[in-house]
């Protein structure tokens, strides 16, 4: 989930899988998210990295605090995350096209390693069913 080597801060990173995860249903409306210090644990990260990405989905309207019990999910939060997530993912294939691109690739070569890829993300989907 977190990967130390991207340019893309480790709380972007948090807050990008929690908005994913809120679009595909995984975090419905009205559940309550891991608390900051379980998912700090579980991350291997500083609370503060987990509280500044839940400061972020709080202030896009995705996540709400209640006082004492944690975060939540949003009341449609889902539509929002969705959007997010979108423009989340256009922008990070754009810098792999980019990547693709400076390393001299033609459109054919990085057509065939999207086609590939998605061919191995869409099996690993399938065999975890």
């Amino acid at each position: 989930m977190i990967d130390t080597n991207s340019d893309v801060p480790i709380y972007k990173q948090i807050a990008e899988r929690i908005r994913a995860d809120i679009a595909i249903g995984i975090y419905r409306t009205g559940e309550g998210l891991p608390s900051i210090r379980s998912l700090a644990i579980k991350l291997k990260v500083n609370q503060n990295t987990v509280h500044k990405a839940y400061g972020e989905l709080e202030s896009e309207g995705l996540i709400v605090q209640r006082r004492g019990l944690g975060m939540f999910v949003a009341k449609r939060a889902g539509v929002s995350a969705k959007a997010s997530a979108l423009k989340a993912a256009k922008e990070e294939l754009n810098r792999g096209l980019a990547s693709c691109i400076a390393a001299g690739m033609s459109s054919k070569e990085i057509a065939a390693l999207l086609k590939e890829s998605l061919s191995v993300l869409e099996k690993e989907r399938h065999s975890g069913d």
